[in-house]
């Protein structure tokens, strides 16, 4: 997990937007209060800035610390995920279950980065599993051994949902809940949980994360909390984080974006043989979970790839489940499943392979190219030295030796071959060839927010949405713009408009791209310094 983590440089929007979340916590002391450009920010609660603020002053104000917090969640998810898969089954269903999250595509990929969902999702599963331990120990026929209490086991249902409300805000009770509910609805509508406990859970919760959403109301009044609710609304009903998409989108991004683990889960959704009759309910429910947060984010309007990461656990539970069972039978495994991953994995290995060949011959597709920006990021030098190609091969390589495993009827040892191998593959990606391409989409703009990031100036992007220039550009509290709310259109435009043709009081730089130049060319005492990959 640690190796590469500061490899490339933090990506906008949400790396760069979450990173300088932290690192003003850290530069104004102010650790109560999410702030962006030091003015209120109030999409997120800060229980990940406070990680990765944690980890800035141990580590520095770096790439390395930023992406920490992750790492460390993957670090203590896939233990947890092979303790619990060795009590439900053996250590060869934990092994398995393990290696599924760590192989699969963004499962993996995501420990590595510094977006806040990794750890949101650790504690949705954490108060998810926790919650099913307290049904099962009130149901005397599920031969599930568990020695405490049943509230013991909703306190920790309901003290980690109240962290991931803390972390993300109130989506993770409405994970929980709806799936709570659709279970509920499978089983009848028989009542699972009283509702004095049901109470119970929700007070725990509410306990937890109104530490922070009550201290900061009777702090700073009631507008935080208002522009909190008001943005997680909007963003459920519109297409306010400027992603849109079909209604099908969270379905194909989780399917491939879960690759090989997929592909094992498309055949689990028939399995249907159990010994233990917890193991079958477990079953449902992960099916549930799955359902539930797929659903959910394709109604919801803004469709972000990683808002449907919630589903990684049960898929990575129910393609572990296929394996293991083919281990346990010493069944071979199916013609479709070992084609269908040979086939996806050859088509992810070519794209890895032409990656760097294009990279090193840009020339092939940029003259054919109408985006001008596009055009002119193809200008980067990235350093390919074509040795990247290696890449995608042994991805190839990989697949085609596990699934032969597979296929001979030698299950356990084949899913190794292959999860392990696919992991090492796409961390070797994540190393090699992610900066490069990270060259050509924002290398430049960010190195010269570095140069000027010890000046006294103001630096300001123009045309385009950015947090580099606040992150890279080091921001300090005096330079800060002039306004409540940086979020308000009409006030970010003024602050331009002050900074473009206003008397300000020290230098301004500003940033912009080569396809939306035409307010600066326009103004007199405005001189052009340079011009880069498509940044000006």
């Amino acid at each position: 997990m640690l190796p590469g983590l500061g490899a490339a440089n933090l990506f906008d929007w949400d790396e760069i937007n979450f990173a300088e979340i932290a690192r003003e916590m850290v530069v104004s002391g102010n650790y109560l209060q999410p702030q962006m450009r030091f003015l209120p920010f109030w999409e997120k609660p800060p229980l990940f800035f406070w990680l990765q603020a944690g980890a800035m002053h141990v580590a520095g104000i770096n790439e390395l610390a930023a992406r920490l917090p992750n790492a460390i969640c993957g670090i203590i998810t896939l233990p947890l995920l092979y303790r619990i898969g060795s009590r439900l089954y053996d250590t060869s269903f934990g092994w398995l279950w393990a290696l599924m999250y760590l192989g699969s595509l963004l499962p993996g990929l995501y420990f590595q980065s510094g977006i806040i969902d990794p750890v949101f999702n650790l504690f949705i599963f954490l108060s998810f599993w926790f919650f099913i331990n307290y049904v099962w120990k009130r149901d005397v026929s599920m031969d599930f051994q568990l020695r405490r209490h049943p509230l013991w086991y909703l306190l920790l249902a309901g003290f980690f949902a109240g962290c991931a409300v803390l972390t993300k805000g109130p989506a993770a009770l409405v994970i929980l809940c709806l799936a709570f509910f659709v279970y509920w609805v499978w089983k009848r509508f028989r009542m699972y949980i009283s509702v004095p406990h049901f109470l119970f859970f929700l007070a725990v919760t509410a306990s937890v994360s109104g530490v922070w959403y009550g201290l900061e109301t009777l702090l700073h009044g009631p507008w935080f909390m208002e522009q909190f609710i008001t943005y997680n609304i909007r963003l459920l009903s519109t297409e306010d984080a400027g992603h849109g998409g079909f209604p099908g989108y969270h379905l194909v991004v989780v399917l491939l974006g879960c690759f090989p683990a997929s592909v094992f889960f498309i055949k689990g959704w028939w399995h249907r043989q159990f010994d233990k009759r917890y193991q079958a309910d477990l079953f449902r429910w992960m099916l549930l979970l799955f359902w539930t947060v797929l659903i959910l984010f394709s109604l919801v309007q803004s469709k972000i790839i990683h808002y449907s990461s919630m589903t990684y656990y049960p898929l990575t539970y129910v393609a572990a489940l296929v394996v293991w069972s083919m281990h346990k039978h010493r069944q071979s495994t199916p013609g479709i499943i070992v084609w269908s991953v040979r086939v996806l994995a050859i088509l992810l290995g070519l794209a890895m392979i032409a990656l760097p060949v294009i990279g090193r011959n840009p020339e092939w597709i940029r003259d054919d190219m109408a985006d001008v920006f596009a055009k002119a990021n193809l200008l980067a030098d990235a350093g390919w030295t074509g040795l990247e190609v290696l890449v995608g091969i042994a991805l190839i390589a990989v697949t085609w030796w596990g699934t032969a495993a597979l296929r001979k009827g030698q299950a356990l040892q084949g899913a190794t071959i292959l999860l392990l191998g696919c992991a090492l593959v796409f961390k070797t990606a994540m190393v090699t060839m992610v900066p490069k391409v990270e060259a050509y989409t924002q290398r430049a703009a960010i190195d010269f927010f570095r140069e000027k990031s010890q000046e006294d100036a103001y630096i300001a992007a123009i045309g385009y949405k950015t947090y580099a220039d606040a992150y890279y550009g080091a921001l300090q509290p005096d330079n800060k713009p002039r306004l409540e709310d940086y979020s308000d259109k009409e006030q970010k435009s003024n602050w331009e408009s002050w900074l473009m043709h206003g008397d300000i009081d020290k230098i301004a730089y500003f940033v912009t791209r080569i396809d939306r130049t035409t307010e600066l060319e326009e103004l007199e005492d405005v001189s052009l310094l340079y011009s880069k990959n498509g940044f000006l």
